[in-house]
Order: structure tokens, then C-alpha cells, then sequence
């Protein structure tokens, strides 16, 4: 099915499989959580359809239309009146409205990997804008990766890197170019997956300093000359607006230089994590061919010669984006899913970006403090201090805890 036909398809036609999906992997997902997907993706539906929300609310379908609602009639601006539709709800708590609209944004990014939208419009910055702040929460709820979930997903992802990689080089010299060329994407991708992950787990770099921002020219993700593996530092536009290096530790070095010697960029000035979007791809590589004074039919067949277009910019040197912020969530989405990992959070299924930097932020606060913290974390030390209060005064109560077994026992 052509990305067409899916934009063309109704929104109900998707739940199904949608639900299907979630109930793989995990068993917390084929109980509660899946019902109460099914029955917000209901709502959903039928407020697209103009069953629900205000009296004048008629739905997302032109007025001169009589169909149902497909997933071409969405866009940021739709998901804006959602969150606007849950939030003027009175009978629904903060909370309650915050995790109803997350049931929708997930259904919505998983329609963006299976081609039916362009793009995570439930997750843009206008879209989420009316929804009410999060009440109760403190700086120690936040997502956090734990070292157990960190080892798991690191695990994961480089027995799945290794096994790609020794699939593809030893490969008999016999092997037929495409089928050669299919293993070594397939290494490739696996390869970007995996140092993805590692710098995210260990550097503690926001991850929108480190991929593209597709509203900021000057977030363009890091690419190869900003990296320095040898010093074991790298170059990212930070949030104060200005060019700065940060650390890159040890276990991230090994997947960085594996995944390069695979690469084997053109030039330093390729991405380092660029996108592996067939689409994307595909219309990068025939405007710069055609740019470059290539006829149709002679792009057509450069493009056979190759098992995917990502080989052929490399091979033609055509550089392509890094992936976005949102692009590196539908990543991790896919990898927690398929590493099987345990995780309970009220606002995330699976191990989001700002969960590797918090929990690099827990670990280096409990072994050094504050200070060096701050330093790694880019923070002042401030910020630091009231973002993980909740560390200080847990080693506070186990000093509570020591004086009263002292009085007690005099």
C-alpha cells in the first residue's frame, strides 16, 4: 500500500492492528492498558467524526465530504482541538487528561513508522499547548533510566549490532551485489541504532542538541567532524544558544568507531545519525541526480543498482538529514518494545531520550555530587539540586533513620 492509499484510509481501519501490536512483547500491554487504548482510540474517532466535543464542533471531514474521517484530515492544527476538547473536559482530573491525550500521541507515532502520517503532529509543541501542566509531579518523578533498564537496552542493541555486522562480512564473495548490499543496510542501521542508544545512555547530551530540529537551522544534528574519538569529546550546540564539548566516556567509543569504519562517510560533514527514511531517501537522491544533470531513465536505473538509496547518496555522496527528536523516539520505541524491557511510568511505555540523560544524572549525583553533576549535565549546579532534591532527601532520611537506631538503642 502506497503512503497515498494510507493517508486515504479511515482512522478506525489502523486501530486493529494498532492494538495488535501493542500486545506483543509486553503482558502489561495486553490487559488494562490495551482496553484502555481501544476505548480512547473509540472517543477519538469519533470526535474526529463530529460525534463528540462542543455543539458547533462537526468534525475533522470538510463539510462537503461524506465520508469518514481519514488520516488526511489530520494534521497539528486537528490534535491542537483534541487536547482542547480533553482539557475542557471538567470531569476529567489533570492527570486523567494528560494520559488520555498520550493513548492518542502513541497511536499517532506509530502511524507516522507504518506510513499513514507524515509526521508526529500530536507531539508538536502547538498541538500539546493546551493541555493542562502535569500536577503533582516532582522533579524525581520523571523518567529516569534505571541501570538495570539501561544495561538491558544496551545489551539488546549490541547483540542485534554484532549479529548484523558479522552477518554482513562474512558473507561468502559469491554473493549476489543486491543481496550483499541489503546486509550491509541492514548492519548499518543496526549499527546507528546502537550508537544512538550508547551516546543517549552515557553522555547525558539532550538529545535536541544532538539530533535535528527541524524549526532551528542551527540544530542540523552532529556530524562526523564534530566528533573527536580519540580525545573522546564532541562538539553540540547547547541550550544556552552556543557551540560547546561535551564528554563522550568510554563505552560510547567502541559502537561510534565501529559504526563509522561501516559507514565509511564521504565526507566528515555527514550526519552522524542520518535518516534511514525510504521517502526521505528516495527524493534526495532523484533531485540531486537530477540537479547534477541526470535524465530520469538514467536515475532510474542508478537507483536499481542499489538495494536502498541510503547506499547510493553514500556511494554518490548525497548527504542526507540527520533524524529528528522525533525520529529518535520512534526509535526507542521500537528497540524497548523489542528488548522486551519492564518499565512502569505513568507518562512513558518504553525508555524515552530525556530518560538516559536523568538517569546518567542520578548516577553521577550519587557517586560525585552536585558539582561534578552539574559539570557533566551542562547545568548549573542550582538546577541540578532541585531537579534530584528527591536523591538528597532519601540520603537525608537513611541519616534520620541511623540517628534514631542510635538514640534507640541507648
Amino acid at each position: 500500500m502506497t503512503p497515498r492509499e494510507r493517508a486515504d484510509r479511515s482512522l478506525a481501519s489502523s486501530f486493529e492492528r494498532y492494538l495488535q501490536d501493542k500486545g506483543k512483547g509486553r503482558g502489561g500491554d495486553g490487559g488494562n492498558y490495551r482496553r484502555n487504548v481501544a476505548r480512547e482510540l473509540k472517543r477519538f474517532a469519533e470526535w474526529a467524526a463530529g460525534e463528540r466535543g462542543r455543539d458547533d464542533w462537526t468534525g475533522v471531514v470538510p463539510d462537503d465530504l461524506d465520508r469518514d474521517p481519514a488520516f488526511e484530515d489530520l494534521d497539528e492544527r486537528m490534535f491542537r482541538e483534541y487536547a482542547r476538547h480533553l482539557a475542557g473536559d471538567r470531569g476529567l482530573k489533570q492527570n486523567t487528561v494528560q494520559t488520555y491525550y498520550r493513548y492518542i500521541s502513541a497511536w499517532c507515532g506509530w502511524c507516522v513508522n507504518e506510513g499513514y502520517l507524515e509526521a508526529h503532529y500530536a507531539q508538536r509543541a502547538s498541538a500539546t499547548a493546551p493541555l493542562p501542566e502535569d500536577d503533582g509531579r516532582k522533579p524525581g518523578d520523571q523518567q529516569a533510566w534505571t541501570s538495570e533498564q539501561r544495561h538491558a537496552l544496551t545489551r539488546h542493541v549490541d547483540e542485534r549490532a554484532r549479529n548484523a555486522i558479522e552477518a554482513y562480512t562474512t558473507l561468502p564473495e559469491s554473493t549476489d551485489p543486491l543481496d550483499k548490499q541489503r546486509a550491509r543496510y541492514t548492519a548499518l542501521k543496526a549499527a546507528r541504532d546502537r550508537a544512538l542508544v550508547f551516546v543517549l545512555a552515557y553522555t547525558a547530551v539532550r538529545v535536541g542538541e544532538l539530533l535535528r530540529d527541524p524549526n532551528d537551522p542551527r540544530r542540523r544534528g552532529v556530524r562526523w567532524e564534530d566528533l573527536s574519538l580519540d580525545d573522546g569529546s564532541m562538539d553540540v550546540y547547547r541550550k544556552k544558544q552556543q557551540w560547546d564539548a561535551a564528554s563522550l566516556p568510554d563505552p560510547v567509543i567502541s559502537p561510534l568507531r565501529s559504526y563509522r569504519q561501516l559507514m565509511d562517510p564521504p565526507t566528515e560533514r555527514w550526519p552522524v545519525f542520518p535518516t534511514f527514511d525510504q521517502r526521505t531517501l528516495a527524493g534526495l537522491v532523484q533531485d540531486a541526480l537530477t540537479d547534477r544533470g541526470e535524465r530520469p531513465e538514467a536515475i532510474t536505473e542508478r537507483r536499481e543498482e542499489y538495494a536502498r538509496d541510503l547506499l547510493l547518496a553514500l556511494a554518490e555522496d548525497i548527504r542526507p538529514p540527520s533524524i529528528t527528536t522525533d525520529g529518535a523516539r520512534s526509535i526507542l520505541q521500537r528497540l524497548s518494545e523489542a528488548a522486551e524491557i519492564d518499565i512502569d511510568h505513568p507518562k512513558h511505555d518504553y525508555l524515552a531520550p530525556h530518560g538516559g540523560r536523568r538517569g546518567m544524572g542520578e548516577v553521577l549525583v550519587r557517586a560525585f555530587g552536585y558539582t561534578v553533576a552539574a559539570r557533566y549535565l551542562d547545568n548549573s549546579e542550582e538546577m541540578v539540586r532541585e531537579r534530584y532534591s528527591h536523591i538528597e532527601a532519601g540520603e537525608l532520611g537513611d541519616v534520620a533513620t541511623e540517628a534514631l537506631n542510635d538514640i534507640d538503642s541507648i
